[in-house]
């Protein structure tokens, strides 16, 4: 089994940047250091490569990325400033998931952390999402023959806007979100299932709507493989997330999520979404819960 890290990969980044990089490192660290990780390989994530990149997004786009022919406009929709080692960190998170996706295929399970880059698009980037992750990933797994239908299931706080639109119309990938209903984006494009709640909501309504998510996704997608947004910005503690979601609840999502993974026989992908505790450490240790729980349950249930 194996899980992937791009945390080696910095980048500049103006003072007092709202976005909460270091948490990588420091999940990283934490899996690192727990004794029930140790039957996990962690490695440095590949890099992407342009053709990986043209899976999901337009010819134009992967270019201006790579290239820093970014408009400001552009720029200021992604969230982060052009670098070159930007563009590497970025190929890194997307390179995470697909070599997760070849571990899942090995073993039934892999995990990047990072990843979950939900809100990029095919022809532009957003809410610090330049390339989809999750949409290259599942058109590799279908180009390969390996899957003929996938299920992704986002359970970030906010909405999978970039993946519901890039496979808008496209039946091998059922796309189905758990989010908050005034969260960002202010526009959700129509996903394939869409469960949307309000603020304040906590452990009881947001379990039954992830449980409806899975079920409703798996029955009507005839899913092979599952692609698995782990987003933990549904805490309460959550600076972004408007929900009230107790670490608690969130470790029984994951229990519920990996364990009808098992008795439903599918591979799965775990990357880690978005989490923005300040301070940040009911974010990291919600994270490292949900890698260790599919350490746990999909490690020994296989």
């Amino acid at each position: 089994m194996h899980a992937y890290y791009c945390d080696y990969l910095d980048f500049p980044r103006p003072e007092h940047h709202r976005f909460p990089l270091d948490k990588y490192r420091r999940l990283r660290e934490r899996l690192e250091a727990h004794p029930d990780f140790a039957a996990v390989t962690l490695a440095p994530a590949p890099a992407a490569t342009p053709e990986d990149l043209l899976l999901a997004h337009t010819e134009d786009w992967v270019e201006a990325v790579l290239a820093g022919t970014l408009t400001a406009e552009q720029i200021r929709r992604i969230g982060f400033p052009w670098s070159p080692d930007y563009v590497r960190r970025s190929l890194g998170s997307v390179g995470g998931t697909l070599a997760a996706l070849e571990s899942a295929f090995a073993t039934g399970w892999g995990g990047n952390l990072a990843g979950g880059t939900h809100h990029a698009h095919r022809g532009f980037g957003a809410g610090y999402c330049c390339f989809n992750d999750l949409a290259v990933a599942a058109r590799r797994a279908l180009g390969s023959g390996r899957a003929r239908r996938v299920l992704v299931l986002d359970l970030d706080v906010h909405h999978g806007d970039g993946t519901a639109a890039i496979f808008a119309g496209d039946d091998r990938v059922f796309t189905a979100s758990v989010h908050g209903e005034r969260n960002f984006p202010r526009i959700k494009p129509e996903g394939d299932l869409d469960l949307a709640l309000p603020d304040g909501a906590g452990d009881g309504e947001y379990l039954a709507a992830v449980e409806r998510a899975l079920s409703t996704g798996l029955d009507r997608s005839g899913a092979d493989l599952l692609l698995y947004q782990a987003g933990v910005d549904p805490l309460a503690t959550d600076r972004l997330g408007r929900l009230a979601v107790s670490p608690e609840g969130l470790a029984l999502r994951d229990a519920t999520v990996f364990e009808v993974s098992i008795e439903k026989g599918l591979p799965v992908v775990v990357t880690i979404g978005g989490g923005y505790s300040d301070p940040i450490e009911p974010t990291v240790a919600a994270h490292a819960a949900t890698y260790l729980a599919a350490a746990r349950i999909l490690g020994s249930g296989r």
